[in-house]
C-alpha cells in the first residue's frame, strides 16, 4: 500500500479531503493510503458477485455496495473500500458516504494486497460486531476463502474450488463458485497451478 504525504489530524479531515480527490484512498489512524486501479479480472469478479447478491436481496432490507462505498471501522479509526459489502442494518440508511454495520465483506485478492487483506484488514474487520462472513476471492485460481463467524464466536475458514457451493448464513444464500468466476479468462484450478509450478 502506498502512504500519501498528508497531515491528517482526524478522520473528519480525511473525509473532507478525500471528497475533493479524483482517486480513492483508505485511512487508518491518521495515515492515508492510496488505492491502486483494478484489473479487468478484478472488476468482473466484483460485478459477478455483486450481481448475485443484489438479485438475492432484491426487495429485502439489506443493501449491496461495490467498490466505491467506504466502510468505517470506528474501533480502529479506519476507513476502507471493500470490493463488495452487504449491510442489513437500519443505522446504515442514515449515512450516505460510508457504512458501518455490514454482515458480509468481500475482497478480491491481488498480488500487492493479498497479505494486507488476509491479515491487517481482516483484523480490523473483526472489530465490526455485525460482521458474520468474510470472503477472499483469488484472481488467478478458482478459489474462494470463506471465513464465517460461528455461534461460539470463532472465525472458521473453508476454501472452495470451482465446482463447490458455499452458504452465506448472514444473508441465507447459497453461492456457486463457478458463477463467481463466470466470463473470467485465464483462471486455473489449484491443481493446475501447482502442476505448472512443479514443472
Amino acid at each position: 500500500m502506498n502512504t500519501l504525504t498528508l497531515h491528517t489530524q482526524s478522520h473528519q479531515e480525511y473525509l473532507e479531503w478525500e471528497a475533493l480527490q479524483e482517486c480513492k484512498s483508505e485511512y487508518y489512524a491518521g495515515e492515508v493510503f492510496a488505492q491502486a486501479g483494478a484489473s479487468s479480472t478484478h472488476g468482473t469478479l466484483t460485478l459477478n458477485l455483486g450481481a448475485i447478491l443484489n438479485m438475492h436481496l432484491k426487495g429485502k432490507p439489506c443493501r449491496t455496495y461495490i467498490a466505491d462505498m467506504k466502510l468505517h471501522v470506528s474501533v480502529t479509526d479506519a476507513f476502507f473500500y471493500p470490493d463488495v459489502m452487504v449491510t442489513c442494518d437500519v443505522r446504515d440508511r442514515g449515512t450516505d458516504m460510508y457504512k458501518q454495520y455490514p454482515v458480509l465483506i468481500v475482497e478480491v485478492l491481488s498480488e500487492s494486497t493479498a497479505e494486507y487483506d488476509r491479515t491487517f484488514k481482516f483484523a480490523c474487520y473483526q472489530n465490526i460486531v455485525t460482521l458474520r462472513d468474510y470472503l477472499l476471492i483469488s484472481q488467478d485460481v478458482y478459489s474462494v476463502e470463506h471465513f464465517h463467524l460461528n455461534d461460539s464466536g470463532e472465525w472458521v475458514r473453508t476454501v472452495h474450488a470451482y465446482n463447490d457451493m458455499f452458504h452465506l448464513d448472514s444473508i441465507d444464500l447459497d453461492v456457486t463458485v463457478s458463477d463467481v468466476y463466470a466470463d473470467v479468462d485465464g483462471v486455473v484450478t489449484l491443481e493446475e497451478k501447482f502442476r505448472k509450478m512443479s514443472q
